[in-house]
This record gives C-alpha cells, sequence and structure tokens, in this order.
C-alpha cells in the first residue's frame, strides 16, 4: 500500500495588494487595497515516490503552493498535511521532512559553494566529515567543476549558483523535495544534468518530488503525474500521457504539453506570462 506523502484539502490563498504612490497619483485616488486570490480551494493528493509536476505560467499560484507546503505562508483556509503532519500545527515535524529549491535562492555570496553547504549541513545537524564527501559527490553528479568548489559564489554564473542551490537541497536527503522551478537559467545539459539526478534521487532514496515548473517538456519527461494550474485553480491533473490524450493532435502531429495548456485555458503560454506581466 502506498503511504500519501502530500495532502492539500480546500487550499485558499489571499494576498492584499497596495496600489503604489505614483499609481495612486496618476488615478487620483487614496490608498487602496486589492485582494488577490493566488489559491482558489485547491485539492490535490501527492503519492509517496511520486514526481508530481505543477505546470503554470508565472503568477499562476504553483510558487504560492510550494511556500505553504515549505511552511514559509499559512494558508487562509484548508490544510496541508506532509506525511500525515499539518505543515500549520506541526511545522517542526515537517521541517524535517522538507527540503526547498527555489529559482531566487540565497547564498553568502563572499563563500564559496563548500562553504555554503556546510552551513545548511551545520543547521540539518549533519556530520561535518561526511557532509563534505556528499557535497562533493553531489555537485559533481550535477556538472560542477571540482576546481569551482571553494571559489566565491558571486564570482560564479547564474547557472552554477542554480546548481549549487540544488545540490543544497539533495544534500539532506529529504523524503519530499520541493523544486520550485529549479533549472530556470541553466542551459539545456545543466537543465539535463538536474533532471537526470531528480530521477536517480527519486530511484535511490525513495523520495517524493514536488516539481513547479513552466518549462513544458521537463514537466512532461520528469513527472508522474502534472496538475495544470491557472489563475489560482487546478484545470486538469492526469499522467502527462492521459493529459495530451485530452487534446486530439493537429495534422498528424503528436500531441504536446503546450497543446494542452492551449486547450485548458484559452490561450497559449507566453500569452499568459505577457497577461501576467501587463
Amino acid at each position: 500500500m502506498r503511504t500519501t506523502a502530500l495532502e492539500v484539502e480546500r487550499v485558499r490563498k489571499v494576498f492584499v495588494r497596495k496600489d503604489s504612490a505614483k499609481k495612486r497619483r496618476r488615478l487620483r485616488t487614496k490608498k487602496k487595497k486589492e485582494e488577490v486570490v493566488a489559491l482558489k480551494d485547491i485539492d490535490l493528493t501527492v503519492e509517496r515516490g511520486e514526481v508530481f509536476g505543477v505546470l503554470g505560467p508565472n503568477g499562476s499560484g504553483k510558487s504560492t503552493l510550494i511556500r505553504l507546503v515549505s511552511t514559509l505562508l499559512l494558508p487562509d483556509s484548508g490544510s496541508l498535511r506532509v506525511f500525515g503532519h499539518d505543515v500549520e500545527h506541526d511545522s517542526f515535524a515537517v521541517k524535517r521532512m522538507i527540503n526547498r529549491v527555489s529559482v531566487d535562492a540565497a547564498f553568502f555570496k563572499k563563500f564559496s559553494p563548500i562553504e555554503n553547504l556546510l552551513y545548511a549541513a551545520r543547521l540539518y545537524g549533519l556530520d561535518a566529515g561526511e557532509a563534505k564527501v556528499k557535497m562533493r559527490e553531489i555537485m559533481k553528479r550535477l556538472g560542477l567543476k571540482e576546481e569551482t568548489f571553494n571559489n566565491p559564489m558571486e564570482h560564479m554564473s547564474r547557472g552554477m549558483q542554480q546548481k549549487v542551490a540544488v545540490a543544497r537541497g539533495f544534500l539532506t536527503s529529504p523524503i519530499l523535495l520541493l523544486l520550485d522551478e529549479p533549472t530556470t537559467g541553466l542551459d539545456p545539459h545543466s537543465k539535463r544534468d538536474v533532471q537526470a539526478f531528480v530521477r536517480e534521487i527519486r530511484e535511490t532514496h525513495d523520495a517524493t518530488v514536488l516539481l513547479t515548473t513552466h518549462d513544458m517538456d521537463e514537466a512532461d519527461r520528469l513527472c508522474d503525474r502534472i496538475a495544470i494550474i491557472d489563475e489560482g485553480r487546478i484545470v486538469a491533473l492526469d499522467t502527462p500521457e492521459g493529459l495530451k490524450r485530452l487534446v486530439p493532435s493537429q495534422n498528424g502531429d503528436k500531441t504536446t504539453m503546450e497543446d494542452v495548456f492551449i486547450e485548458l485555458t484559452g490561450r497559449s503560454f507566453e500569452e499568459a506570462e505577457a497577461e501576467e506581466e501587463s
């Protein structure tokens, strides 16, 4: 019998956005608050050992979901449980089970990758000697060259820094790994390195992965199941092949995840991104 890794039930999250002073002057209005509903009564279940993808444009709510699971935010209503532990009321137990890799990962930029990872190891109570061996293995597996391990992070490219962030996430061997757009900023070869390592971690360490991405091909290759989220709602949830079966092929071409997105949301991925930026 499979164990449920993550249960999300009727989760709603609302943010309050204030008009900028510049906008108020332009519109000649007083300070105004606007409620933005990021998640609208979300329901989903992730089984242990799954790589579960959440696919959607910027502003769709997928990163908010990750922050809720990682205890960085609290839901306004509904509940989230990680291996049976309530995220809001048993956050300490949840934190011991998870680790998060985000697109905006923070580092001590004057420190080297080794120093940053050793700091993370101490926070999680890992033995320093064992951690040094493990972090070197992980960084090599992700394609980082050993001569860069002791260089300051500020001298590394954005893509190399993101690989160190991924290494930090894997270092603690979490049983639920939260990957929030982990390959953003990486070149195609580096993306494949990270994707291969995600599969390896799942197979060799019995890890469950919750992955958010706007890279549809990445979701198709990596995920056992995918939830497509748009404007705070899940509009479809199935295996990649199950989702593609919802959309008939055009002119004999194979249906892609982008075809699915367009069919279910009524717009292309680029259009959805442009709407969010406007």
